[in-house]
């Protein structure tokens, strides 16, 4: 990956029965099986849900709407 910025927009605590076909899609794998053949460790118990986008290099530093920098907030 480039040199940027990964920023979190949400964590929401999920159960193993609310990752479905349609949300292993969203996220990138081919089914259910393969995005949890990458994302599960250890026994399982906590499952959460991150949804992020990626910054390219230099678009942290763009002002916001209220006139600060994206890294002040």
């Amino acid at each position: 990956m480039d040199d940027g910025h990964v920023v979190v927009d949400s964590i929401e605590s999920i159960s193993l029965a609310d990752i479905t076909y349609d949300l292993a899609r969203e996220s990138g794998f081919a089914s259910v099986e393969d995005l949890l053949r990458v994302a599960k460790h250890g026994r399982g118990r906590h499952v959460y849900l991150v949804r992020f986008h990626y910054l390219p290099p230099g678009a942290w530093d763009t002002p916001g709407a209220k006139g600060h920098t994206l890294g002040s907030r």
